[in-house]
């Protein structure tokens, strides 16, 4: 569920009519709806009630400062990626204890500030990172808390660029190393070795590969508290789908979390969970307008101002959006192939799309955008990074503001020899 509905024809986030907004604010731009967001972190949050849950948000989804003060009010603690998004969400009030630190490639710098900060754990994902983190801990004369990211060989994800279980993926510690690796952090003095974490991909669509990823990562368990780690923190990840208008219906967090309490409820251990497109994804859009619509020898094509370089899910994964007009339109639907301005054949958000007529200066809402939108663009074509706009009832506030051209070329420089 969402908070953008029709009223009298004109698509509305919450209660401000987005044609109103887009005069406003200019397109393109992001728009984000907070009541949706909060809705979402709760229908997770609630579906653990009764269990020793962290929802740690995962910011890479959307790293709006404004978006993490809203998950933060709730009670969400965040995964992290890297020192910005570590400096994000303490940023956003998001308490040290309350963040895990995952990712493959952890510089040293990196690694010092979160175990200055004092985060909850850092996931680690392998042998040579294990290292650098118990030598930085001991100069620090300190032990960072670790788990080991374990990779269970599970195929998931909707595609295979999001797929991150399977043994020829970058992430994680192989599953027949683990047991090897865990020995060896048990006997380092910068090392407190308290988890596993686990994490097979991304807009998973069915909850067969979660029960056979964490069959098998219950047993590890078992199997490292044999050799004597004294494993309390279980991180299983994000992972879950959402429905972006076409395909099938992804789980529901309640049926998902009943998966979960079954298999885990013998382990005694402190879940943590990822959640990052199950909650940001469907609370925003991205809202365009139509520059041209196109007669073409064989196609129509409507040419609107927002690019790949502000959304770039179709053009990278080949990804479905839902694509609304603002005004609602009676018409008989037209085949249109949607596209950006930018120079790349695949900057194009939809093809052969049934859309009632749309002309130039119509609104278009692209939908489920608010996840891995913003956070991925580019200014590629020296196109600036477009406006993030936060709703709230009847109220909106524009949470990144547009660069002017002097603000995008500021960091750069010509030699002395070029003046």
């Amino acid at each position: 569920m969402h908070h953008f509905a029709y009223r009298d024809g004109r698509l509305f986030a919450e209660d401000v009519d987005l044609t109103a907004l887009a005069d406003a604010v200019g397109t393109p731009f992001y728009v984000y709806s907070e009541a949706t967001l909060r809705r979402h972190y709760r229908v997770f949050a609630d579906a653990f009630t009764g269990a020793d849950a962290l929802v740690a948000y995962s910011v890479k989804a959307n790293s709006n400062i404004a978006v993490l003060k809203v998950l933060q009010s709730e009670g969400a603690g965040a995964d992290v990626v890297s020192g910005g998004e570590l400096a994000r969400a303490l940023k956003a009030g998001i308490a040290p204890n309350r963040i895990v630190f995952s990712g493959v490639g952890k510089t040293r710098d990196e690694i010092a500030a979160a175990i200055d900060a004092g985060i909850l754990q850092f996931n680690v994902e392998s042998a040579p990172e294990l290292h650098v983190i118990d030598a930085i801990a001991r100069e620090k004369n300190k032990r960072a808390p670790i788990a080991l990211r374990v990779n269970p060989d599970v195929a998931a994800g909707g595609h295979e660029k999001i797929s991150t279980g399977k043994k020829e993926d970058k992430f994680g510690v192989s599953w027949n190393q683990a047991r090897d690796l865990y020995r060896e952090a048990r006997k380092m003095a910068g090392i407190a070795v308290q988890g596993v974490d686990i994490h097979i991909g991304s807009q998973i669509d069915n909850l067969a590969p979660f029960e056979a990823a964490f069959q098998k990562v219950a047993a590890l368990i078992g199997d490292l508290r044999a050799d004597g780690c004294a494993i309390d923190t279980l991180d299983l990840g994000g992972g879950l789908g959402i429905p972006y208008g076409e395909g099938a219906i992804p789980p529901h967090p309640d049926d998902y979390a009943a998966l979960i309490k079954r298999v885990t409820a013998p382990l005694n251990v402190k879940l943590i969970f990822e959640p990052g497109r199950m909650i940001a994804g469907n609370a925003g859009i991205l809202l365009s307008r139509v520059v041209y619509a196109k007669e073409g020898e064989a196609r129509r094509f409507l040419i609107i101002d927002a690019a790949m370089n502000d959304l770039v899910r179709p053009a990278m994964y080949d990804a479905y959006h839902d694509i609304w007009p603002v005004a609602e339109n009676a018409g008989e639907k037209i085949s249109y192939d949607i596209v950006g301005p930018v120079c790349e054949s695949s900057d194009r958000f939809a093809k052969d799309r049934a859309l009632a007529p749309l002309q130039e200066g119509d609104l278009v809402a692209i939908m489920s955008a608010g996840a891995y939108g913003a956070v991925q663009a580019s200014q590629y074509n020296t196109r600036p990074l477009i406006p993030e706009v936060l709703v709230n009832g009847d109220q909106y506030a524009i949470i990144r503001r547009r660069p002017s051209f002097e603000e995008m070329t500021a960091h750069e420089t010509a030699p002395d020899w070029l003046r």
